[in-house]
């Protein structure tokens, strides 16, 4: 039980501590800082991947980050190898007395240089201060003075603590893009990622929302309605098609040109550079419910409140109550 308080109160001390600020030098040069959020298993990093890639062959220098816990980012990227993460690097060279050096976490693979963030190990640490830890140490890495057209960060959309929303809410990227399918809980993300975009710009954030990826698409159109209806246009439309599916599992690269699915990701490419960021409009959950069928959300299904009898099962009657209520003088 002791052992337990202790490591309880280890973990709200580590979540208590705040980040170093945000760094507010001269920028030296253009580089264009996107965050993409996506539901887990809505293929997000599978398409960044490819996108990385495809954006390497057209001659654009391209940092790709992982900043999902799963660290599958660049695993999909290197042919299913899975690379050092920051925070287990970090930890083991801080145990050992060394420094972590950038040929310690970043690697290469024609022309994408890629590292991961990483994570905790269950139960043992926050997600969320992973994230603000990984990139301290990228800025004391050199971050701000490396010279890349593009850096893509691939995060986690579907947890909302802090640590996973550092880019929306202390202006560390130019433009968010938002992934998702034709499914409501996907939607759902993609809704709260709208909604923190929307919360931030109203206290004074410049981070806007420059599109969707629909990914998985089989012409069902909810995701194209979603897009719609928050004002952001879909930058591109990925079909759930077998032999995408089956390469993605054996995490192969399809984003290369002159091949079958390579103009899918140039244009792609080209939407990613050249869209705007803007304000989303942000949905209720009611609007979002409203994007699909009836018969496919239970959009029909009405609140009913419980009573007290309804909760003990039994005839319930109400007691007088004994609190003393006296008349206005």
């Amino acid at each position: 039980m002791g052992v337990t308080l202790l490591d309880n109160r280890a973990l709200r001390a580590e979540a208590e501590i705040e980040p170093d600020p945000v760094h507010t030098g001269e920028v030296t040069k253009e580089t264009q800082i996107i965050a993409i959020y996506g539901k887990g298993g809505s293929g997000k990093s599978f398409a960044l991947a490819n996108l990385s890639y495809m954006m390497a062959q057209q001659g654009k220098r391209v940092l790709l980050i992982g900043c999902d816990p799963k660290s599958d980012t660049t695993s999909l990227l290197f042919g299913g190898k899975a690379c050092p993460t920051i925070i287990e690097t970090s930890s083991k060279k801080k145990a050992a007395g060394d420094e972590v050096r950038i040929e310690d976490v970043c690697f290469q693979r024609d022309g994408v240089f890629a590292m991961e963030l990483g994570g905790p190990e269950v139960g043992r640490g926050c997600g969320g201060r992973g994230i603000i830890h990984g990139f301290e140490l990228l800025e004391k890495l050199g971050f701000h003075d490396w010279g890349f057209d593009y850096v893509l960060l691939d995060f986690l959309g579907d947890v909302v603590c802090g640590g996973f929303g550092l880019p929306i809410a202390r202006d560390m990227c130019q433009k968010v893009i938002v992934v998702g399918s034709n499914d409501l809980q996907s939607l759902y993300v993609a809704k709260n990622v709208c909604s923190a975009v929307e919360y931030f710009r109203k206290l004074g954030g410049n981070v806007g929302v420059a599109g969707m990826l629909i990914n998985k698409d089989d012409g069902t159109g909810e995701a194209h309605a979603f897009a719609e209806a928050v004002g952001i246009p879909v930058l591109c439309a990925i079909p759930a098609d077998e032999d995408i599916r089956r390469k993605s599992a054996n995490y192969q690269i399809i984003g290369m040109p002159g091949e079958r699915w390579g103009s899918l990701f140039e244009g792609l490419a080209e939407n990613v550079a050249t869209a705007q960021p803007v304000r989303p409009k942000p949905l209720s959950q009611d609007e979002l419910l409203g994007l699909f069928a009836s018969d496919q959300v239970g959009g029909g299904v009405v609140l009913m409140p419980a009573t007290q009898a309804d909760m003990r099962g039994a005839t319930y009657v109400e007691k007088p109550s004994l609190e003393v209520i006296y008349d206005a003088v």
